[in-house]
């Protein structure tokens, strides 16, 4: 991996994002990831109050797989890992970093988001730096239609 001594220009991002709630659903990505075998969520629609993520998937996950989601996100934002920001340029990325999402105008230099050893994304958004910060993940509602399983959820305080 290559380091960089100081922060490069990047992109400007235009979205401020909710810190906990947004480093949740990179959480939560990497669960679907995980246990689906599932590209990260295609549509996300990430806000304070409540969120919701798209997943590509063949069925509908069953009940005891959506609170195996719940429980293995909360798992992870339990362990209080560290959120740390690296940049690496296109051609030293990690195996694991998906560029679909990325749009076409993007530098060649990207930041990346690493959440301990669980996740590593390309991401220019706001996060926390310790999953400490983020509350208790709750899946709220969710629905399969034509191969979409949407699933919305909120941060509770317990």
């Amino acid at each position: 991996m290559h380091y960089m001594e100081q922060e490069p220009i990047l992109n400007e991002h235009n979205k401020q994002e909710y810190p906990p709630m947004h480093t949740a659903e990179h959480i939560l990505n990497q669960t679907m990831v995980r246990m689906f075998g599932c590209p990260r969520s295609r549509n996300a629609h990430i806000e304070r109050k409540k969120s919701k993520c798209d997943y590509q998937l063949p069925t509908a996950p069953t009940a005891e797989q959506v609170q195996a989601i719940e429980d293995k996100v909360n798992e992870v934002i339990g362990q209080h890992v560290d959120v740390t920001v690296e940049y690496a340029t296109r051609d030293n990325l990690p195996p694991e970093v998906d560029l679909s999402k990325l749009p076409a105008d993007a530098s060649e230099t990207l930041r990346l988001v690493r959440i301990g050893n669980y996740d590593v994304c390309a991401c220019a958004g706001d996060h926390v730096t310790n999953t400490r910060e983020i509350p208790h993940f709750k899946i709220i509602s969710h629905d399969y239609n034509e191969g979409t399983w949407r699933v919305r959820f909120r941060l509770v305080e317990e």
